[in-house]
């Protein structure tokens, strides 16, 4: 009891711990007026933490494609950045909004700090990678632009990141912008030499869905996941094609042609095709 006042001492409330704050929250933006993150050994020790985060992340899924199934459910807003999908646990919704929010802290950090080394572009190549993954082109698409035409011309890339990296602009551009012609350009400006991109172009300006599946089970997690913007177009026009050319196909190869089941073409797509046995009718011939 103090002697001032008869008052209980406030001795106790110095010995409550601060809250454990995330070191990847801890830093903010630099384009709010956080500045920590245009020093360079910051920058680096920051990047260090994202890598840490992913890989416990990857750790957590366990094999590839379990990552890849979890990457591929998450649904980020257009407008916050925040991961919201029921299926998903929380803490891995939480850690991989972190990380994407965390991407875009060390992207700023970086511009502002008018940074063009190997460690500046090693960290852009992570961060467009992962921002393909789930999907995220607010991320992936200025990092690209910023990465081959900023820091390539200041300090080029490998040969083979040169490809890479203008390949999944090529093919940003055809499948989610839906630009055949700046693809093609594009293509033919970078000099881009890539068998697999070639062949998305040629399926998408001739509504080839045969060979565009075919090209997508060949291809890399990041070229599949640019091209999964283009797949319900391709699903149409397939049906399309479909409708006027078949009288009736079986189910197999119909699921085979759309990639996907016949369940979600009835739900998703509103097909009204009849199903006898493992055959569709599509349309029954006219009667004399």
């Amino acid at each position: 009891m103090s002697a001032r006042g008869g008052r209980a001492s406030s001795a106790p409330w110095s010995r409550l711990k601060p809250a454990n704050l995330d070191p990847l929250e801890a830093l903010g933006l630099p384009s709010k007026g956080d500045n920590r993150l245009l020093d360079h050994k910051a920058q680096e020790r920051y990047h260090t933490k994202i890598v840490e985060r992913y890989m416990a992340f990857c750790t957590d899924a366990g094999r590839g494609d379990e990552l890849l199934r979890r990457l591929a459910r998450m649904d980020i807003s257009q407008n916050d950045g925040v991961i919201v999908d029921a299926n998903i646990d929380i803490s891995g919704q939480r850690d991989l909004a972190t990380l994407i929010m965390a991407m875009r802290k060390l992207r700023e950090g970086i511009v502002a700090s008018n940074r063009v080394d190997n460690f500046s572009i090693q960290a852009y190549i992570f961060c467009i990678r992962l921002s393909i993954l789930v999907k995220q082109m607010e991320s992936y698409h200025p990092a690209i632009l910023h990465l081959l035409k900023k820091m390539h011309t200041a300090h080029p890339l490998a040969k083979t990141e040169l490809n890479e990296f203008v390949g999944y602009l090529v093919l940003d551009l055809a499948c989610r912008q839906n630009d055949l012609a700046q693809a093609y350009s594009v293509r033919l400006e970078w000099g881009l030499q890539d068998a697999k991109v070639d062949a998305v172009l040629r399926a998408l300006a001739h509504d080839n869905y045969f060979l565009f599946w075919k090209v997508k089970r060949s291809v890399d997690g990041y070229k599949a996941k640019l091209m999964e913007f283009a797949e319900e177009g391709i699903r149409r026009q397939t049906l399309k094609c479909l409708g006027r050319g078949y009288l009736s196909i079986d189910k197999p190869t119909l699921e085979k042609y759309t990639s996907t089941t016949w369940t979600l073409l009835t739900k998703d797509y509103g097909v009204g095709w009849q199903l006898e046995g493992s055959k569709v009718i599509i349309r029954k011939p006219k009667t004399r």
